[in-house]
């Protein structure tokens, strides 16, 4: 059995790219049977305020992007989503939010063994919805939807737990050397970064196969 750790924000385009690329890689070499995926947290935004900020107006400060590079960029994402099956949603008036109560309750749906289905009911949220991943309410619905327990949830977020737990990951990655995601980590040994094509894990996987 294999071990993929995925550092990764719910917020983070690149990072629902780059694992639909991997899902392609594994159903292609038939080993979603032979690898455990792990979702490791990561705030593209830590010091976000709660009622968010405008996407255009964030990625002009923190980039010093145009609003034509900004759409070109949007583009290129909605045409990679496009070949890997996903279907991107910007909306004009999009937002940046506060990611941490998602993480939180991530780390919580990993004890659930739901993890990768609330990870990727919180990308469509996002991504597809025009959802606030910051809202209680939003969090709820995507638990509820992938049949985790609602009330549990909600205790989570009502209360402080789980805080330590995705800062103590949080600092691993750094410690790692991770400052940008998607970062997949395969066995603890070896790194794929970025929204790679499915052939980049292809590779990676035979790689892991061949070790055995």
């Amino acid at each position: 059995m294999h071990t993929i750790d995925i550092v990764s924000d719910v917020s983070c385009p690149w990072c629902i790219i780059g694992y639909r690329a991997l899902k392609a890689a594994l159903d292609e070499l038939t080993l979603n049977e032979d690898v455990t995926i792990h979702w490791r947290p990561f705030e593209l935004n830590p010091t976000m305020p709660p009622e968010g900020q405008d996407r255009a107006e964030h990625i002009q400060q923190k980039y010093g992007l145009s609003p034509a590079q900004t759409q070109a960029n949007r583009q290129t994402l909605i045409e990679r989503g496009e070949s890997v099956g996903y279907q991107f949603n910007f909306p004009d008036t999009g937002r940046i939010y506060n990611t941490f109560d998602a993480h939180r309750l991530l780390h919580w749906a990993a004890e659930h063994s739901l993890q990768t289905e609330l990870k990727l009911a919180l990308f469509d949220l996002y991504f597809q919805q025009a959802g606030d991943p910051s809202k209680h309410a939003a969090l709820l619905a995507c638990v509820d939807a992938v049949g985790l327990p609602v009330t549990e949830a909600q205790r989570v977020l009502d209360s402080d737990q789980y805080v330590d737990q995705v800062r103590s990951d949080q600092a691993l990655s750094q410690q790692q050397g991770i400052s940008a995601v998607p970062a997949f980590i395969f066995d603890n040994k070896y790194l794929v970064s970025g929204g790679q094509p499915k052939e980049a894990f292809v590779e990676m996987l035979q790689t892991l196969q061949q070790a055995v």
